[in-house]
């Protein structure tokens, strides 16, 4: 079996306006990165809408109605002073979590072994019932919750590397044991969350990085932290969400990792879903806002889940 790449080309028409970092160039970069020959084997799926079932796996159809009646006609609209939204936002937002949602069916299927989700918005900080940091939905949780309702995986494990702490999937998760969160990020950054003290019911795990933190920090954070609690858990399927904004260039942090460590990550985390999980892995893109760097860490990140 091969890996799937999920998209859509309505992902591109979440227009943020001029200057915004969560840009289309941004998924632009990452399927121009793809397209090299590489990756020609990948089976390449067309990501539907989410159900409205599916949204409310995770958010109140309430929240759903008040974020599509705040959609403007023209223009830009404003959820807070990071979150924008276009005409284009409301389907770009329904075909990114829907993109989540038919990885996990076809990797469940065995249509693939593994998926990534080439899609924006992003998801990781959206609340239930909160829009933020860029997001509207929490594609990442919806897929996740997907794989225990739907397909009646026991134990979903949910694995961040993002530099910003995904304080929406935590929310989602915290209080259910079903669902392991664990993530590494930079401290202290926006959006302040994730201390390590923060642990749910036993099923939270945070790896707290200090600026200018490097591979050997972050690489040791997973090996001390991440990899153990993923072992004790046992998930029946894993989903990553693949932020690459940790990278060394990219503006909005101070982390200093490169392609190699998210490759890295990747692989050691394909390796846990392969000894509990019938190799069962869905990643999603979350942040990268440096556009070569996001571009190479992508291809880094995909390359890893092909080889597994």
């Amino acid at each position: 079996m091969t890996t799937a790449l999920v998209t859509h080309p309505a992902c591109l028409a979440h227009d943020t306006g001029r200057h915004h970092p969560e840009s289309p160039e941004r998924l632009r970069s990452v399927l121009a990165a793809l397209s090299q020959g590489a990756f020609d084997d990948l089976l390449r799926i067309e990501a539907p809408n989410c159900t409205r079932d599916d949204l409310a796996l995770i958010h109140p159809l309430s929240f759903v109605e008040e974020i599509f009646a705040a959609m403007p006609a023209t223009g830009h609209a404003a959820i807070d002073a990071d979150t924008v939204i276009s005409p284009g936002s409301g389907e770009a937002a329904l075909r990114a979590a829907g993109a989540v949602c038919a990885a996990v069916d076809a990797v469940m299927a065995g249509e693939c072994a593994n998926a990534f989700c080439a899609v924006r918005p992003p998801g990781h900080h959206a609340e239930p019932e909160r829009a933020m940091g860029f997001c509207l939905f929490n594609n990442i949780a919806i897929g996740a919750a997907r794989a225990h309702r739907v397909h009646r995986r026991e134990r979903v494990a949910v694995v961040d590397f993002d530099v910003h702490h995904g304080n929406g999937t935590q929310a989602a998760f915290e209080a259910d044991p079903h669902f392991l969160y664990a993530s590494t990020h930079q401290s202290p950054l926006y959006p302040g969350t994730g201390a390590a003290e923060e642990t749910g019911v036993g099923n939270i795990v945070n790896a707290p990085l200090p600026p200018g933190a490097g591979s050997r920090q972050f690489r040791a954070a997973f090996e001390t932290a991440i990899l153990p609690a993923l072992e004790h858990f046992r998930p029946g399927f894993v989903l990553i969400s693949a932020g690459f904004d940790a990278h060394r260039r990219d503006p909005l942090a101070g982390l200093n990792l490169d392609e190699a460590d998210f490759a890295w990550a990747t692989a050691r985390l394909c390796a846990v879903a392969a000894r509990h999980a019938e190799g069962r892995v869905v990643s999603s893109l979350e942040g990268g806002y440096d556009l070569p760097a996001l571009g190479a860490s992508a291809a880094a990140h995909v390359a890893a889940l092909m080889a597994a």
